[in-house]
């Protein structure tokens, strides 16, 4: 019984470290991964636009200019989290980059630690860009903040 009450006692204990250092964590967040492909912007663009309908994060679309721009913003009615997200599909040596940028917040402290030190803030545009390399065929070097 008293093992019972220290495995207890120590679960709570660590739910409270977590939330604390959540709670410290800052709200916002900014973070960035580029992708280059050896393709140019109007081939890359429809791979991209395919891959990110696919996510189940209901988004408005706040801008489209095909095939160098789009901005999507969560919808209010996610609680938890939110931000946009600015894909910007631009020409560079031999192909082009498609860099996500994201300008989010996590409200919940224990969301935002696992966010921030389990998951990454990367993690969900680092399978999207992963994804359109292996639809082009081509290796998923990433790069960014």
């Amino acid at each position: 019984m008293k093992l019972i009450l220290y495995v207890a006692g120590g679960l709570v204990v660590l739910v409270v470290v977590i939330a604390v250092v959540g709670a410290m964590l800052p709200r916002t967040h900014r973070a960035s991964r580029t992708l280059r492909v050896k393709r140019s912007p109007a081939d890359v663009w429809p791979v991209v636009m395919q891959t990110a309908q696919g996510s189940s994060v209901p988004v408005d679309i706040l801008e489209s200019d095909p095939p160098h721009r789009l901005v999507t913003r969560v919808t209010e009615a996610e609680k938890n989290f939110g931000g946009t997200w600015t894909i910007a599909i631009a020409p560079a040596p031999g192909g082009s980059d498609v860099t996500i940028a994201e300008d989010g917040w996590v409200a919940n402290p224990i969301f935002r630690f696992v966010s921030r030190i389990v998951i990454g803030h990367h993690a969900t545009m680092d399978g999207l860009l992963k994804q359109v390399a292996k639809t082009l065929n081509e290796e998923p070097a990433l790069s960014g903040e």
